[in-house]
């Protein structure tokens, strides 16, 4: 699972978390040396049991639809022969506008150090002491309590920055809160950002064209699993109507955005012609048990050059 690849210390945001661009290299020669790529059409035909992987078989899938996916991995990509599958949110190039994800990506991202972290820790604080007249939703102790909570990647802090404005406050809530952190921290026209962010319709037929798949990650990067039957129809149907140009309507891949999802989006995906689903729990997948609409998936940081962790799983 791959997000930003991309010449990080020589980018306008150095901090992004992503893959640098010498380590995607490198990461690219290491599977060319030790795995067998393969193609999503190669695990969807596995899964309906026509045919068998070969042994190590790898999957590369590439997460929201940034320019990177063009820019660098498509090069790279074709350079080794190897295909990757982009899961890309239909708002992106729909209606050009920055997903909230990713506006509390280049936030935190221009929070440099410790001391601006808790500057943007306690303006959250303040901002949320301001809608709480209006809205229902805990105290800012209970919020930070149950979210400030660190995992593999980020610290406590910052965990609780992402939580807070990802899926913990009402939604008007913490789009308005994340629209007043992104001018002071990032300062920049959303507008423009957005078009310099993501991919553009030319980019992606050039993609498909060029043999990468293209599937399917909801309308506007929702957690799904959070959304009542009617909202989770709402976002996937139009995502369906977006993407339409670019995959099967009976033959086609969902990637849960932030890997949230419940039986009601299985069973709806199911109907709609969706074949495979990725989560992100960190495991190999095995064809033979693993239910075809959970696959988990390893993080990109789960191998060298970054580390060896993936050695610690295996079926």
């Amino acid at each position: 699972m791959y997000h930003y690849t991309r010449d990080l210390k020589n980018s306008s945001y150095p901090n992004i978390k992503g893959l640098d661009l010498e380590l995607f290299k490198q990461q690219l020669e290491f599977f060319k040396n030790n795995f067998n790529v393969v193609r999503m059409e190669d695990v969807m035909d596995a899964f309906d049991g026509d045919n068998h992987l070969p042994e190590k078989a790898l999957l590369l899938t590439f997460d929201d639809g940034y320019i990177d996916n063009y820019d660098v991995a498509l090069p790279l990509l074709l350079e080794y022969g190897f295909q990757g599958s982009f899961f890309i949110p239909a708002k992106t190039f729909n209606e050009n506008k920055i997903l909230d994800v990713n506006k509390i990506h280049f936030i935190l991202a221009c929070v440099e150090d410790k001391n601006n972290m808790a500057m943007l820790v306690e303006d959250i604080l303040s901002l949320l002491d301001t809608y709480r007249d209006s809205y229902d939703f805990p105290t800012n102790d209970e919020l930070y309590e149950k979210y400030a909570v660190a995992n593999r990647f980020d610290d406590k802090d910052t965990i609780f920055c992402k939580r807070v404005l990802q899926t913990a406050l009402p939604r008007e809530v913490r789009n308005s809160i994340t629209d007043i952190l992104f001018d002071k921290y990032v300062g920049v026209d959303q507008k423009q950002f957005a078009k310099q962010l993501y991919l553009n319709k030319t980019q992606i037929h050039e993609m498909k064209q060029s043999g990468m798949y293209i599937g399917v990650h909801g309308y506007n990067h929702e957690w799904l699993g959070d959304l009542s039957k009617e909202e989770l129809i709402k976002d996937l149907d139009k995502a369906l109507d977006i993407m339409g140009e670019f995959i099967d309507r009976d033959n086609w891949v969902m990637n849960y955005p932030y890997g949230s999802y419940n039986q009601d989006v299985i069973d709806y995906i199911s109907t709609k012609g969706c074949k495979l689903g990725l989560i992100t729990a960190v495991r190999t997948v095995d064809i033979e048990k693993d239910n075809r609409y959970e696959l988990p998936r390893f993080d990109c940081n789960d191998f060298p050059p970054k580390s060896e962790r993936y050695l610690s799983f295996n079926n």
